[in-house]
């Protein structure tokens, strides 16, 4: 009797690379000349990552240097979810940048009809915040692996928990 096989598909995020990619941030702009006397702030709270600078200008350079933190920390920015920039007091400008972790429902929905869709004996499922995929033999999986890998669903996959 053949046994089934299965993996995750996860969204995930190292918070702790996140909290090591703001403080990099701040260290780098505090020591920047183009930064001097300037009211420039990174600050992680929780899934948060709240910006704030003298003007829109120097706010975008913050979240160029954000990001290149993030990046060279191995965590895609597909991950990151921007909020609109707003005035905050005495002119200064703020965005809040959402570190996006897991799978929602709709990219769920998503995932799984990109499955069906490609014609794989596989069958896929939605948990929490992943989705199961089960199939007859690890061929099959592997082939729903790399048919994933091409596919853009806006958010950065990773492939766990493979059993045969």
């Amino acid at each position: 009797m053949a046994k089934d096989c299965s993996f995750d598909v996860v969204s995930e995020v190292d918070m702790q690379e996140v909290d090591n990619a703001v403080n990099q941030t701040v260290k780098e702009v505090g020591q920047r000349f183009d930064f001097r006397g300037s009211k420039s702030t990174v600050t992680l709270e929780g899934v948060q990552i709240k910006v704030v600078s003298d003007d829109d200008h120097k706010l975008k350079n913050v979240i160029e240097i954000l990001q290149a933190k993030i990046i060279k920390r191995g965590i895609s920015l597909k991950n990151l979810d921007y909020g609109k920039v707003e005035s905050g007091f005495s002119g200064t400008s703020r965005q809040i940048v959402t570190v996006k972790k897991g799978i929602d429902k709709e990219k769920a929905k998503d995932v799984i009809s990109y499955i069906k869709s490609s014609k794989l004996k596989v069958q896929a499922q939605f948990q929490d915040d992943q989705v199961r995929v089960i199939g007859k033999n690890k061929d099959d999986l592997q082939n729903a692996i790399a048919q994933l890998r091409q596919h853009d669903f806006g958010i950065d996959l990773q492939f766990v928990n493979f059993r045969s």
